[in-house]
């Protein structure tokens, strides 16, 4: 698939990220994704050097099957839960005063 041609993802979704925590080549994300007022959480290993931005996404069975059940194409939202994290498109609320410590830095 080219990075041009990426499916759309057509529903409205905030992600906000909770936890970052790693150095200058990966990190670590905790956080959810809010749909339809419905709280999903997710765990990602953020990384870039060589090739660019990546980012390595996990999403439960369990929450994919909710997704689905929802109408929702959940291979698409998986798409587009990576493009948002790699572009920055999230809300940093950090669960932990700690957790603010290591975002801002």
């Amino acid at each position: 698939m080219l990075p041009d041609k990426i499916p759309e993802f057509h529903h409205p979704y905030t992600v906000v990220v909770t936890s970052s925590r790693g150095g200058n080549i990966a990190s670590k994300l905790r956080g959810y994704i809010l749909i339809d007022g419905k709280k999903f959480h997710f765990n990602a290993i953020a990384f870039g050097r060589i090739g660019g931005h990546n980012v390595s996404l996990s999403l439960s069975k369990r929450i994919l099957a909710e997704v689905t059940r929802m109408g929702l194409d959940s291979e698409k939202l998986l798409l587009s839960l990576q493009r948002k994290l790699i572009e920055g498109d999230v809300i940093l609320k950090p669960s932990r005063k700690g957790d603010i410590d290591r975002m801002a830095a």
